[in-house]
């Protein structure tokens, strides 16, 4: 990982929180990252089962913790996570 994404109170921009996501996706999906769209459902267009989803929540968690201490996705917040899209926008709101 570069330095740059673990510094805490260094902003990140949306296009970065969307890389990152891509990429823990395709690592866990076992998929290349080009193949994730934006618009993309975790469910309908990925086929990313609830194990899944579980597994990329803890990898967001870790990997944005540094940025914003105690950084977490909120369990009750997890239904409202349907697409690639809205994994981001939660992302970059939580990290304000």
């Amino acid at each position: 990982m570069p330095a740059e994404t673990h510094v805490e109170g260094v902003p990140i921009e949306r296009r970065e929180v969307l890389e990152i996501v891509k990429d823990r996706l395709a690592d866990i999906l076992e998929i290349e990252p080009s193949d994730i769209g934006e618009g993309d459902s975790f469910a309908n267009d990925l086929d990313a089962d609830s194990l899944a989803l579980i597994e990329l929540v803890e990898a967001l968690e870790e990997e944005f913790s540094e940025r914003s201490a105690g950084f977490r996705i909120d369990d009750d917040d997890l239904d409202d996570l349907k697409t690639v899209r809205d994994a981001v926008d939660y992302v970059v709101s939580r990290l304000g």
